[in-house]
Formats: structure tokens, sequence, C-alpha cells
């Protein structure tokens, strides 16, 4: 600690002595109450210590889940906080997550994406060109043996590979 962090350490023990002191000075003749509300306070702001460390394990928790129903052919896409909408499918048995772009015209994969579904993005030839939301992208279109969501499956489909973004 610097010569800063130990004054401003002192001057909150003595605030604290200040203000405990005061307290207790003020409820001295009701001790039992002034301690259960004391105790009340202290489980308050540790609740609200252990909410707040938890708050991550928490939201996984709560947070609504993507759901397939195959019999029906129904699929539940639950919003996201940011307001997208997103679906974990497998590409060719590698889990990827998608933004669902209802304006999109194809199905997009980022460099990543694809090198995980057992392409090699550095080998494909990028001759198409794709217009997005940041601006001009390159994109390199491949097959992929297999797209799967839950039972829903669709084989040799094609699909793009944007060069360098995140697709």
């Amino acid at each position: 600690m610097e010569d800063l962090d130990y004054g401003r350490l002192l001057y909150l023990l003595l605030l604290l002595c200040a203000i405990g002191s005061w307290v207790f000075v003020q409820t001295r003749q009701n001790l039992s109450t002034t301690l259960q509300q004391m105790a009340i306070w202290v489980f308050i702001f540790l609740g609200v210590i252990a909410g707040y460390g938890l708050w991550d394990d928490i939201r996984q928790t709560v947070r609504p889940q993507q759901s397939v129903m195959s019999e029906a052919g129904r699929v539940t896409v639950p919003r996201s906080q940011d307001g997208h909408y997103y679906l974990t499918l497998m590409v060719n048995g590698a889990r990827v997550e998608f933004l669902v772009d209802t304006g999109a015209s194809e199905v997009v994969l980022s460099t990543q994406d694809a090198r995980r579904a057992g392409f090699d993005p550095e080998k494909l030839a990028y001759l198409g060109r794709a217009s997005t939301a940041n601006g001009i992208v390159q994109t390199a279109s491949v097959r992929v043996d297999e797209l799967a969501l839950g039972e829903i499956r669709d084989r040799n489909l094609r699909v793009s590979v944007t060069r360098g973004g995140n697709g």
C-alpha cells in the first residue's frame, strides 16, 4: 500500500468508529434492538454481495434455452439479452452458434467456425463478395456434409465462409 492508501484506510476507520459510537450512544437503552437491526443489515449486505457474485450463474440458469420439437417440426428460439436470436447448430458434427438474421440470403460461417467444421480457411478461394452491416466482405463457397438442429437435418448444403470477420 502507498502512503495515500494508508491515509484513506485510517480516515475510513475513524469515520466508522465515529458513526458506530454515535449509533451505540443513541440506542444504548435498546441494545438488543440495535444488535438485531445491525444483524439484519449485515445479512442484507451479504445477500447483495452473494447475488452479485453469483449473477452469471443465476442468469445462465434462468435464461430461456433453445428448444427443438422434431415431432411437431417446431423450433423455439428465445430472444437473447442483447435483443438478437441465436441458434446452436451442428455443422459437420461441430457445434456452431449462429445469429438468426431473417434478412440474410445465405448461411455464413466465420473462419473460426469453418475451421471447427473441418475446413481450412487459408486454402479456400474467396471469389465472392457479400454486403454486410459492416461493409463488403470476401466470401468463399463451400459445401457442408450436414447441418443439424436436433433431429432436423440438411445435407450437402452450400454455405459461405467470410474472410477475416466474424461472419
